[in-house]
């Protein structure tokens, strides 16, 4: 059983849940994370991860994601209710009113300049992303959400746990400083795992930082590395596309993704190992 309260930058949970797998998971993945001492904290989600109801108690049993006691999508089997708890997270941030424009997309950051890397399923991010904060000492805001506070441009930090796919599971295991929890097996994703992020991540997860770089980077097997700039114009296209909540906002979110473009380069990049992906950053960043 876990009842606790989680301060995930940029917001505060309280997750309650009765699978071990759960408290397992905030142990491993968040163990700086639990507000302790301060029964009146204002929390922005109610999350329980519950067990599922009836025969579903004790036949396949399974597990439930409830948002302030609302169940907002289908169960999972009761051996995925740790993964069901990132899933949900992410898709509380992307769709509740907190005020900020979210966009699917890794972002990682050097000081305060941060790289942008929207992309579809399947494109490569996370791993990418992973090879970037392990190998070239980049901060990880997110591995899968962009969080802009339209009222300063500049991004939230969400170093949360790096969800990893297939073959990339072995890939970024073998990354020294890499530290990955249990393997999911027959999820809707496939075979999925957890990285979690360095300590010096978490450590700065209040610093926000300046969009520099955009990068739209694809995975393509057996192909020549290119890297193409793009304008402005066609990166916000791409990104609205990859947003969450840009509609909902209206002029706001309009705004303040200009706002995260104005003064950023943006590029196409395409490769075929991490290698690869790694010097076509450097190039473009600077190394």
């Amino acid at each position: 059983m876990i009842d606790t309260t989680l301060r995930i930058a940029p917001v505060t949970l309280r997750l309650r849940s009765p699978f071990g797998s759960v408290r397992a998971h905030v142990d491993f993945f968040y163990p700086d994370a639990v507000e302790t001492g301060r029964a009146d904290t204002f929390t922005d989600f109610d999350v329980r991860i519950a067990r599922g109801a009836g025969v579903r108690s004790w036949l396949r049993p399974q597990a439930q994601f409830l948002l302030d006691h609302n169940e907002p999508f289908l169960p999972l089997p009761a051996a995925q209710a740790a993964a069901l708890f990132e899933w949900g997270l992410n898709w509380c941030l992307a769709t509740r009113p907190l005020g900020y424009l979210v966009m699917h997309a890794a972002v990682v950051a050097r000081d305060s300049d941060a790289l942008v890397m929207p992309g579809f399923p399947g494109a490569g991010k996370s791993t990418l992303c992973a090879a970037l904060t392990f190998l070239k000492d980049w901060r990880l805001l997110s591995d899968e959400l962009a969080i802009l506070d339209p009222e300063t441009a500049r991004l939230h930090p969400n170093p949360r746990p790096i969800c990893l796919k297939n073959a990339s599971i072995d890939i970024v295991g073998a990354f020294p400083g890499a530290t990955l929890g249990p393997v999911y097996q027959d999820t809707r994703k496939g075979t999925v795992t957890h990285a979690a992020p360095p300590p010096q991540s978490r450590a700065k997860a209040e610093k926000t930082a300046r969009c520099r770089w955009v990068v739209f980077p694809r995975y393509v097997a057996d192909a020549d590395p290119w890297c193409d700039e793009i304008g402005r114009a066609e990166a916000f296209a791409r990104i609205a596309e990859q947003s969450f909540n840009r509609d909902r906002m209206g002029e706001t979110g309009f705004r303040a993704l200009c706002a995260m473009l104005d003064g950023a380069r943006c590029f196409e990049i395409a490769y075929d190992s991490t290698e690869r992906a790694l010097n076509l950053i450097d190039a473009i960043t600077g190394g």
